[in-house]
């Protein structure tokens, strides 16, 4: 079976001083559009009326002609375009209740980014050049593009460390299922081991935050110290903090990416739990090392490279009292306090909370299967609830 897998590349580049400078005002122009054409559909929105991309588009050719907004004319015309087409997505999932109302753009925390179309970029013998640039860009091509590809958008970006990336999106061919294999696996996220598997294995948790937790510490209460406002002082001090934190991530990212490629290289169906890790990161107390391990992340790699490779991906009901439930017998406890790693049934079993905790999920896991239920039970079922829904008593610990 032939699959056709869009697959974006990013890798990083080093612009010249007139790339950065152009590329700087592409974004100050896409966060300026953006934002008055959310502006112009807040407005209508409160007259109960509804404006779509084309009304927006022939806004924006309106605002060109404008002496005040004339300078719009100086950049790439099809990033502008980009950005109203982003917005018009980001309504259609507020109306859809898949996402809260769009918000507008903070020239200082949001993302700076901006995508070319095919008729806005040159890409030729492995060189990338940009609208209204001479130049092509100088990319560091850490891995090789497929054969043959043509990227059909390119999204370039900065982050906030001040690195700057590029992003191709192109057909990936070498993308094919893999051979159909027998072995599911159950997998129970946590804090003292990242995952647990039915398998018994444990994988540790790096603690990536954790490592670096003093040298961060100490950069933050030194950013503090700086006079608000845009002192040079300040912005090196902000930027110092902003390089720690893009290594945490790099290095949690990487960690994240071989992990995922391995189980499902290795297992056809892979069972996990379906948290609210939103609702979870608002204990403080557990916060920090839940937003550390990355679980959200986890599960969304999980399921792309799933899809991609022929695998299966179910997720079990967070309601499903999997530390509770006794995995030999089906003996349900009454309550399992955090603290108990260990414990021994009625029935004579001794189990480990995490591995039990994973053999569950897989037997639920494979009910699920037999249901018919999908990957997310909690949005898939028309009452809005697991085929292994079972609420406990009282909400598990």
């Amino acid at each position: 079976m032939s699959t056709h897998v869009k697959r974006a590349y990013r890798y990083r580049f080093y612009p010249t001083d007139a790339q950065a400078a152009e590329l700087s005002r592409t974004f100050g122009c896409v966060r300026k559009v953006y934002n008055m054409a959310l502006a112009a559909r807040t407005k209508a929105w409160a007259r109960q009326e509804r404006v779509n991309y084309n009304q927006t588009s022939a806004m924006l050719t309106a605002w060109k002609k404008t002496e005040e907004l004339a300078y719009l004319n100086e950049v790439s015309s099809v990033p502008l375009q980009q950005t109203l087409r982003h917005l018009q997505t980001a309504f259609t999932h507020f109306f859809g209740k898949r996402a809260k109302y769009p918000r507008f753009k903070s020239r200082k925390k949001s993302r700076k980014s901006a995508e070319y179309t095919t008729s806005a970029f040159r890409f030729r013998d492995g060189k990338l050049t940009l609208a209204k640039m001479t130049e092509p860009l100088a990319i560091v091509w850490s891995r090789p593009l497929p054969g043959g590809a043509k990227p059909s958008t390119v999204t370039v970006s900065q982050d906030s460390a001040g690195r700057w990336f590029v992003s191709l999106l192109c057909e990936d061919p070498s993308v094919q299922p893999l051979p159909a294999t027998g072995q599911a696996i159950g997998v129970d996220v946590g804090l003292d081991h990242l995952l647990t598997l039915s398998s018994g294995e444990k994988i540790a948790n790096p603690r990536h935050e954790r490592r670096d937790r003093t040298r961060l510490a100490k950069a933050q209460r030194n950013l503090a110290r700086k006079a608000r406002g845009d002192g040079a002082n300040r912005r090196k001090a902000r930027l110092k903090v902003a390089k720690m934190h893009a290594r945490i991530a790099d290095r949690r990212r990487d960690g994240l990416h071989k992990l995922t490629t391995r189980l499902v290289r290795e297992n056809q169906t892979i069972v996990i739990e379906d948290l609210t890790v939103r609702n979870m990161v608002k204990n403080h107390r557990l916060a920090r090392a839940i937003s550390d391990a990355a679980w959200s992340e986890f599960r969304s790699m999980l399921e792309y490279k799933a899809q991609w490779y022929g695998r299966e991906v179910i997720a079990v009901d967070r309601w499903f009292p999997s530390s509770r439930l006794c995995s030999a017998c089906g003996t349900l406890q009454d309550r399992m306090p955090l603290n108990v790693r260990t414990w021994t049934c009625d029935c004579g079993t001794t189990h480990d909370r995490d591995v039990n905790a994973a053999n569950n999920l897989l037997a639920a896991g494979l009910a699920v299967t037999v249901c018919g239920a999908g990957v997310r039970p909690q949005r898939s079922t028309p009452d809005g609830q697991s085929a292994t829904k079972q609420k406990p008593s009282r909400r598990e610990p």
